[in-house]
């Protein structure tokens, strides 16, 4: 590919490097870069298939006053002056900005120094504070500063990988497969910690399906059993980390082996098992996630872990390292240059000398003196009143944060709200006085760093659409209409590198681990073609040095809260995360017509036992209730639930379903050290909810519309929308979403079944299924014929001529190939390994994100045709 261009994936926080070819103007060839460290050529299912995404679907094409369009002067013009007038009546802290790890850290930049060193407040952060906020806040106690101490190739050297609270075979897909490489290479053990049996956990040496919120215990009973053995670090401990005196004697008291057994409801047998292992193999990595990080505990349990690698001298080293892996792509470059509300630029936080320090280096003239509002605060504080304008950029907290439901309240009460993003319409949007069109993902120019401290060059290679702008000239251009046009004049974003790159060594002297003075003088042209690079070397903490006044690391005393018992009304745990093939509010992920089949519903996972007991069949309907509000999901049945949990995705929007929507349900309870939400372990109800009908709409083109149901869920396949539905009453009011053109139908009184086509043309504009009592057919024939020229009556069918085969839920998105062709294959074929299926009918071969799942239907297969044989 020539004309290639060399970028980052737009997703998770691996920063894998990614080679664009544009094939038309809104077309792309993607392809893994293999020259890049963090996935050398590999890609996810999302990275993938991102040339689905850059079509001009949905997308804010120009700025917008209220429902009207407006041109760019005059919307910047509202702004700034409405923020000004807010500041100069209610002072700097009635004024905020929410802001996003979808940001380049050059966008990151300006608006952190517009809000901090001259709006005069530090009411700036981000959606992060939602995913890692909580490692940033151990890291800080624990190293004195903010410092992931491991990089990927770290994975390749351990003898053991422990995966605490993280379906990394899903959520981090390509770390994933390094692990199993290393493991098929020279035998790492693999160890994973989660209350759910999750696809990573196929294959593992060992799961631990812990309690929720047992971190805690777990961690310090393994430290406490490793203490007794004689096997912590005495040299390393005595030179290179400071404890306080409570320390050791809490450690030893009540952390004994059966006593953290009972705690984390796990078999002695198999803690004594991990304990062993643990001991056995010092060159450990542990890395964690969501799971440890979105918990009012989390940050005690972040130090757990570092506690845990400190005490052993398991850092610094090759193959020995904690390990945090951040949720977003530049979740780590925001953290660098004080996106969140709780420090400033460069890794500094609010202590006098560096408030005054980056207030000379800016020549600010309103420097913020303490830390702003936290995210969950952030939004309390607009509900009560308090903060009286608010600028959203890149994401959507109307759906993300948790009590969505009041969220939306403040956001509707709020009197003037900005956002600027990539979608006209988003439920955030739906309250914005003014809308700002930004530039998309491969129309945006800049930098990212990812989790393990690499920073890569985001490179444009397509212009941005109608009217949209980069997120840095946005705030610089409101920046300048309020006053400060020369400490804003950035003419592009190399200008932005260089300065943030100077902020980072100003008055550094060693004192704190990121130092890009190397780029602080780079030119544009070398920084166009800027190399990925990896900011405090390989093992920061080689040489024992941390960054704290006497260069100790720090253990910190962390006690395991008692955990809460089953409420009368509330006796379920809600667990919320992520689904393989999606994104967030899935406006990007949601546009891909592949990634929609792997699971096109949000879905309500719960144990059978306990579906049982509710009366509640797979595929049923469910209502999850908390105390924050309802949604309602589709049912489905998972012996890898723990008894008593439920896991519902994140990602579905009032955009694209009338249910599911997951944000409104957990608790507003945070963290009181690092302000992040508990996601983890809300108390919640589950009850069937019964309809009268079920059915299905496909229909062509890519308007969203209403449909008047109880459930309906969008999922875009090729050339339209599938609509999932049920509800009660007459399913007639249905017709009223149909199309124009020539009408065929089929009724069955009997079975309550109706069949309705719109052709027009000789082409399928529509086509709705409603059953009472009988089957649907498969929707995957029908769905192929809007792209067939000569459609008759017979689509009423769904099916065409000769004998049709299902192919099953989608398992492996690359080939499009689905469950009961695995099936067949491997029963035909006699297969009986993962490679085997590959070089069968290709699954398993691309991104890899499939293999956990080929290999758990390898284990259902074989024992279905054991059973089957007996």
């Amino acid at each position: 590919m020539g004309n290639a261009v060399r970028t980052t994936c737009a997703y998770c926080g691996v920063g894998c490097g990614i080679s664009a070819a544009p094939t038309g103007p809104r077309a792309v060839t993607i392809k893994g870069d293999e020259a890049h460290p963090a996935n050398a050529g590999r890609l996810c299912s999302k990275g993938t298939h991102l040339g689905e995404t850059v079509g001009l679907t949905g997308r804010l094409l120009h700025p917008m006053i209220g429902n009207r369009r407006a041109s760019w002067d005059k919307a910047l013009d509202l702004v700034a002056r409405r923020f000004a007038e807010t500041i100069e009546r209610y002072g700097p802290d009635s004024v905020a900005f929410y802001v996003s790890g979808q940001l380049l850290t050059e966008d990151y930049y300006v608006a952190n120094k517009l809000m901090k060193g001259f709006i005069g407040s530090a009411n700036i952060d981000t959606n992060s504070r939602l995913c890692m906020s909580s490692a940033v806040a151990g890291h800080n106690r624990a190293f004195g500063e903010d410092i992931v101490p491991a990089t990927y190739a770290d994975l390749d050297e351990a003898d053991l990988v422990i995966l605490v609270g993280s379906n990394t075979a899903w959520c981090h897909p390509i770390v994933y497969q390094r692990i199993q490489a290393a493991r098929a290479a020279r035998g790492t053990k693999l160890v994973v910690i989660d209350p759910r049996r999750t696809e990573t956990c196929e294959g593992a040496d060992l799961h631990l399906p812990v309690r929720p919120g047992t971190d805690v215990a777990l961690m310090n009973g393994l430290l406490a059993w490793m203490d007794a053995k004689g096997l912590t670090d005495a040299a390393y401990l005595a030179d290179h980390v400071a404890a306080p005196d409570d320390f050791w004697g809490h450690i030893r008291a009540g952390h004994d082996l059966w006593t953290t057994a009972k705690t984390c409801d796990l078999p002695p047998a198999s803690l004594q098992q991990f304990f062993e292992l643990f001991a056995a193999t010092p060159r450990t990595v542990t890395l964690f996630s969501q799971g440890i990080n979105q918990s009012i505990r989390g940050t005690d349990q972040v130090n757990a872990i570092l506690n845990l690698h400190l005490a052993t001298g398991r850092i610094g080293k090759p193959g020995a390292a904690p390990f945090s892996i951040t949720g977003q792509p530049n979740a780590m470059g925001g953290r660098e240059v004080g996106g969140l509300a709780s420090t400033l630029a460069a890794h500094m936080d609010f202590a006098p000398e560096n408030v005054a320090r980056v207030g000379r280096f800016w020549a600010a003239p309103a420097m913020a003196t303490k830390p702003g509002l936290k995210a969950v605060d952030l939004f309390r504080a607009i509900g009560e009143g308090r903060v009286k304008a608010l600028w959203v950029m890149a994401t959507n907290p109307a759906v993300s944060l948790p009590d969505a439901g009041r969220v939306r309240d403040a956001l509707a009460a709020c009197p003037f709200v900005v956002m600027s993003d990539v979608i006209t319409d988003t439920d955030t949007g739906a309250h914005a006085h003014v809308r700002l069109p930004a530039a998309a993902w491969g129309e945006k120019d800049g930098t990212v760093t990812n989790s393990d401290r690499t920073i890569s060059r985001q490179r444009p290679f397509m212009a941005p659409p109608g009217e949209a702008k980069p997120d840095w000239w946005i705030v610089t251009q409101v920046a300048r209409r309020m006053g400060w046009q020369g400490a804003f004049a950035y003419d592009r974003p190399a200008d932005i590198w260089r300065e943030h790159a100077r902020l980072t060594a100003y008055q550094n002297d060693g004192k704190r681990l990121l130092d890009l003075r190397s780029h602080a003088t780079i030119g544009n042209n070398a920084y166009d073609a800027m190399e990925p690079f990896r900011w405090g070397g390989a093992h920061p903490f080689a040489d024992g040095g941390f960054s704290t006044p006497d260069r100790k690391a720090r253990l910190v005393t962390v006690r395991q809260m008692d955990v809460q018992a089953p409420l009368r009304d509330w006796p379920m745990t809600l667990n919320t995360g992520r689904y393989r093939d999606q994104w967030h509010t899935m406006t990007r992920t949601g546009l891909s017509p592949k990634l929609a089949r792997h699971r096109e519903e949000p879905l309500v996972e719960i144990h059978p036992a306990d579906a049982q007991a509710l009366g509640i069949a797979d595929g049923d309907l469910a209502r999850i209730s908390t105390p924050q509000g309802d949604s309602i999901f589709r049912a489905a049945l998972n012996e890898g639930q723990r008894r008593g949990d439920i896991f519902t995705p994140i990602h579905w929007t009032d955009q694209i379903s009338s249910g599911g929507r997951t944000g409104l349900l957990p608790r507003p309870l945070t963290d009181p050290h690092s302000g992040q939400p508990g996601f983890k372990s809300t108390p919640a109800a589950v009850q069937k909810v019964a309809t009268e009908w079920k059915g299905f709409l496909i229909r062509r083109g890519d308007d969203p519309v209403g449909l008047p149901c109880l459930w309906a869920t969008r999922v875009t396949v090729p050339g339209g929308a599938l609509y999932e539905i049920a509800g009660n009453g007459d399913p007639a009011r249905l017709e009223a979403a149909l199309p124009k053109g020539d009408r065929v139908e089929a009724i069955d009184p009997a079975r309550g079944t109706r069949r309705l086509a719109i052709i027009r043309d000789g082409k399928l504009s529509a086509a709705l299924f409603v059953t009472r009592s009988g089957l649907l057919p498969s929707r995957d024939w029908l769905i192929a014929q809007l792209a067939a020229d000569d459609v008759g009556p017979a689509v009423l069918a769904a099916r065409g001529p000769g004998r049709q085969t299902d192919k099953g839920a989608t398992i492996c998105v690359c080939f499009d190939i689905g469950l009961n062709q695995i099936v067949a294959a491997i029963r035909s074929q006699q297969l009986i390994d993962v490679p085997a299926i590959g070089k069968a009918i290709g699954a398993g071969t691309n991104c890899g994100s499939c293999r956990p799942a080929l290999a758990n239907i390898l284990i259902q297969t074989s024992q279905e045709t054991l059973h089957a044989a007996e």
